[in-house]
């Protein structure tokens, strides 16, 4: 019954990667919310009154919770179960139909994160895992809560200051006007003069404009981003256009790894090995006196030999900002020099969206992928800082 409530092939799917994945907390936890919601719902019409509500109905008190484990698909749950002063409550349409109950749970928070829930469906839900009394009130909230969970990360004031800021897209399939298209996901990463790192925010558009690019910082902006002083992200034309309009007194970091894919595509492929060679150790020199003298050799060594003509001008050009991040602190520049540490969130992005496949809007995507950055945020909240405070103290200066 579980499988009629989405498409059978995106629930396999979804199944499939939930069986295999190792990371599956985003899903547990709200599975483990829902039941709790479930449970508090139940009880509350057996005792005849919500919590602290007073009622001609009420036939008895709560007296605190037992906690009992729950084995599922999605990890071990712990679940609270009321205990009541006259009586007992017991979650029969939980504990004792146990696959049935997993089995609608388990769909009901993949189409909560890749659908989107109506309380038509979470009404369906609570009626195929045998809850009576639920009424539309609680399924409605249930509904509301879900999104509001991940809404109320993303639209979260940001304070403080942000030093650094890595800026990147992806772009997952969405459903729009009756047709598959590409759609662009960007996301924001940032470093705060604390040195830890947060996840600032997520928005998709149409493409990669510089538009859409100026409407998604000054969202940013809005919301408390301040004090940039270098931005990191590729050389697409309208994204810095972008970074210059919003963030004007900020630095500009040009990711070396994608400069250097761009740069061998002017080089015979017989010798992009030696170019890339030449080009890499401008980047190893120990301050940025030392890579501009560098450099100034690497782009006269290829000025010499035609072949390399347009890669020496081309490295001439962007000097400046390939070297940019060599104006802070040294402890920093593996971190700063690409935009490696956002491609590796966007890599997990990836693997997520691919098995979705196709979405069926661009809420679908904000909502799986937004769960998904708000583990990873209080991930990050909790281990050690990504710069220490001690070396993000010239900054602050």
């Amino acid at each position: 019954m579980a499988q009629n409530m989405i498409p059978h092939s995106v629930l396999m799917h979804l199944l499939t990667y939930i069986r295999t994945s190792q990371d599956v907390d985003v899903l547990r936890e709200t599975a483990e919310w829902i039941i709790q919601q479930l449970i508090e719902a139940d009880v509350a019409h057996q005792i005849g009154a919500q919590r602290y509500q007073q009622t001609d109905t009420r036939i008895t008190q709560r007296n605190g919770y037992r906690e009992r484990p729950l084995d599922t698909r999605l990890g071990e749950m712990n679940i609270k179960i009321p205990k009541l002063r006259q009586g007992t409550y017991y979650p029969h349409w939980l504990l004792v139909n146990r696959k049935m109950a997993e089995q609608a749970l388990t769909a009901v928070v993949v189409e909560a994160y890749v659908n989107g829930m109506s309380t038509r469906k979470i009404d369906r839900l609570v009626s195929q895992m045998g809850l009576d009394g639920i009424d539309k009130s609680t399924v409605s909230r249930i509904n509301k809560e879900l999104d509001e969970r991940v809404r109320s990360f993303l639209e979260r004031p940001l304070d403080g200051e942000y030093a650094y800021l890595w800026l990147d897209a992806t772009f997952p399939k969405v459903r729009e006007d009756q047709k598959v298209q590409s759609t662009a996901l960007v996301v924001a990463v940032g470093v705060r003069m604390d040195g830890r790192r947060e996840i600032l925010g997520v928005a998709t558009g149409a493409s990669e404009t510089e538009a859409f690019w100026t409407e998604f910082l000054r969202s940013l902006a809005a919301r408390g981003l301040r004090g940039v002083q270098l931005v990191i992200s590729d050389a697409h034309q309208g994204l810095k256009n972008a970074i210059a309009t919003v963030f004007s007194g900020a630095q500009w970091q040009r990711c070396q790894v994608h400069f250097m894919r761009d740069i061998l595509t002017h080089v015979p492929k017989s010798a992009q090995d030696e170019v890339a060679a030449e080009i890499r150790t401008i980047f190893t020199q120990p301050t940025r006196r030392h890579a501009e003298e560098q450099l100034k050799r690497v782009v006269e060594k290829f000025s010499k030999d035609k072949r390399f003509a347009k890669a020496a001008s081309i490295l001439e050009e962007a000097a400046p900002d390939l070297l940019a991040h060599m104006n802070f602190p040294k402890t920093h520049w593996k971190r700063l020099r690409t935009t490696n540490p956002i491609e590796r969130i966007n890599k997990e992005i990836k693997r997520r969206i691919n098995v979705v496949g196709i979405f069926p809007n661009r809420d679908a995507v904000i909502r799986l992928v937004g769960a998904m950055l708000l583990e990873l945020n209080e991930e990050w909240m909790t281990k050690k800082r990504y710069f220490s405070e001690l070396s993000m103290a010239p900054l602050v200066e």
